[in-house]
């Protein structure tokens, strides 16, 4: 007698995909805090029925495991403080990681405009020395690039750089060079 031939063989089935799917969530949940959808991608890679899916990530859900407002906060936070990204880059992350817009809009709005350009500030006082030798104009593309790829908007990357240059290297005639890189963005 086959398996499925069993009386009660796909209840019993049943009950181990689902099995299978809280353990997996279970899992990369002691990894790392997740969110209610980049576990539905890692369920769905492995196979596992949408409503099955769903009932387990309800679960998960109600019990507190999962909780995308939360997961959002800590990461604007880590990743602004430690890694100096800015609201634009951390916006498109918590879009990449299925975080729905407003628990997104709540995250984004613990890092201030002040905090933001302190970050900036804070960056570029750190890069700034390795750029000493070289010419204004590349110092400033190359500090200015640095925050664009970590989310900062031109013109309060232009800005913080100009300020930095310009304490870093007072009344150097040179420096208006690099200030045509800097042009009001």
């Amino acid at each position: 007698m086959s398996t499925s031939s069993r009386p009660g063989a796909a209840e019993g089935d049943a009950d181990d995909v689902e099995s299978t799917a809280r353990s997996l969530c279970l899992r990369l949940l002691t990894r790392r805090a997740q969110t209610r959808a980049e576990l539905a991608r890692a369920l769905a890679r492995r196979g596992v029925p949408d409503e099955v899916a769903h009932r387990v990530l309800g679960r998960l859900t109600a019990v507190g495991l999962v909780d995308d407002a939360a997961v959002a906060v800590s990461l604007v936070t880590a990743r602004h403080r430690d890694r100096g990204w800015a609201r634009g880059a951390l916006g498109m992350e918590l879009r990449r990681r299925g975080v729905d817009d407003e628990d997104a809009r709540v995250a984004l709005d613990t890092v201030t405009d002040r905090d933001e350009a302190d970050r900036a500030r804070a960056l570029v006082a750190r890069r700034l020395p390795s750029t000493r030798g070289q010419p204004p104009e590349v110092r400033a593309r190359r500090l200015v690039g640095m925050l664009a790829r970590k989310g900062y908007p031109s013109g309060l990357a232009a800005r913080v750089v100009r300020e930095a240059l310009a304490a870093d290297a007072p009344g150097d005639p040179d420096l208006s060079r690099g200030s045509d890189v800097l042009a009001d963005e």
